[in-house]
């Protein structure tokens, strides 16, 4: 009847809201700063994440924590008022986002992240002119966040200890 909330595995997912506030995203990019836009600013954080263990193959990403970072999206719609069916209906449309956004990044030999094409306008609505700039900036900034993440160990990764500035 109740799920259990893991309070313990929530350290990778706050490290991963701190990223999506990140002032740079709203004040230099212009991107709105709403529930949507962060919670695509967390998938594209998160995928890196993903692609770097994937990438690392002596290591396998913990289920519980990926279970968690959806989970907690989960309720923070919940506190936003919504009921169970535009709940359900919602994290269905995340997980395909999500999805999406991950196949659409790839990681080469040389450990360089490359966005294909559109993946950036294709999920954020710019509030600027400039999008091909904006989503230059943003290339450069997952460019540099992956180099940041694969220069950790994964288990500072999986205990949310991202120190990654910009």
């Amino acid at each position: 009847m109740f799920a259990f909330y893991n309070r313990h595995n929530n350290n990778l997912y706050n490290k991963l809201v701190e990223l999506s506030r990140n002032i740079f995203f709203y004040r230099d990019l212009k991107l709105k700063d709403n529930f949507e836009t962060r919670v695509i600013l967390i998938f594209f954080h998160f995928s890196v994440i993903l692609l770097k263990f994937k990438k690392n193959s002596n290591s396998k990403f913990p289920q519980k924590i990926f279970d968690n970072v959806f989970l907690n999206i989960e309720y923070h719609l919940r506190e936003l008022g919504h009921g169970d069916v535009v709940v359900n209906k919602q994290m269905k449309t995340l997980n395909k986002i999500f999805y999406n956004i991950l196949l659409k990044m790839e990681i080469n030999n040389d450990n360089k992240l490359i966005l294909k094409r559109n993946i950036i306008n294709e999920h954020f609505i710019l509030n600027d002119n400039n999008n091909s700039k904006i989503a230059s900036k943003l290339e450069d900034y997952y460019g540099n966040f992956c180099n940041f993440c694969f220069e950790l160990e994964d288990e500072i990764m999986l205990k949310g200890q991202i120190n990654y500035k910009y």
